[in-house]
């Protein structure tokens, strides 16, 4: 009897504030996918940012030139290699700030890139306004990167706009109920399909090789 390992997907933490609403949000997309009933459906484990501390992109060599040409240098950059490259395929959970990407998340991306040429990622982002333009820079730079971008990037707005209470949740880290309800009810269907589009590329060859 052949037993199917299954395939592994990080669930990217990727806001590393002090105090940051990324884990609560994290928390919802893991437990919606979980519900989910695509198949066959993968392992997924949270991967977070912050605990990596990686520094602004420090090392000598280009990460495209690892491991061909040398290795990384720093202890952080190697743990979050590492980490990245033992995943089939990734889904990025990122916020907006000042209607772009924040500056850790593209670092974090641009620190590495043969560990995950190739493989599947959804996006997900959130905010205000469900962190459109982040999704778009993303799209855009995860593409470049030869990755491939599940077509729907589900986008996650705090509910209540311009009503503060949510947006002040959010602010001392807490999703707020209303918006949690407003997810349920408007953003979940678009978070399954996505999902379903990342199993549905991590089931199909990748078309990108590997270059150095």
């Amino acid at each position: 009897m052949t037993t199917t390992i299954p395939k592994k997907v990080a669930l990217v933490l990727a806001s590393t504030r002090a105090v940051r609403a990324g884990p609560d949000v994290v928390d919802w997309v893991k437990k919606t996918l979980l519900a989910s009933p695509a198949s066959p459906k993968p392992e997924i484990s949270i991967v977070d940012v912050k605990t990596f501390n990686l520094p602004v992109f420090n090392e000598s060599i280009m990460p495209a030139m690892v491991p061909a040409y040398g290795q990384f240098e720093h202890a952080e950059i190697k743990a979050w290699s590492a980490a990245i490259e033992a995943f089939d395929a990734y889904i990025w959970v990122s916020p907006e700030y000042n209607f772009g990407v924040p500056g850790a998340v593209k670092n974090a991306i641009d620190s590495l890139y043969n560990e995950w040429i190739g493989k599947p990622v959804l996006v997900v982002t959130y905010g205000i306004f469900g962190g459109a333009s982040a999704s778009e820079s993303l799209q855009k730079t995860l593409n470049g990167m030869k990755l491939r971008v599940a077509e729907t990037r589900p986008k996650l707005e705090f509910s209540g706009w311009p009503d503060k209470s949510e947006m002040m949740s959010a602010a001392g880290g807490k999703i707020g109920p209303k918006t949690l309800e407003h997810w349920e009810a408007e953003s979940k269907e678009t978070l399954l399909k996505g999902f379903g589009e990342l199993i549905e590329l991590l089931e199909t060859p990748a078309s990108a090789e590997k270059t150095a």
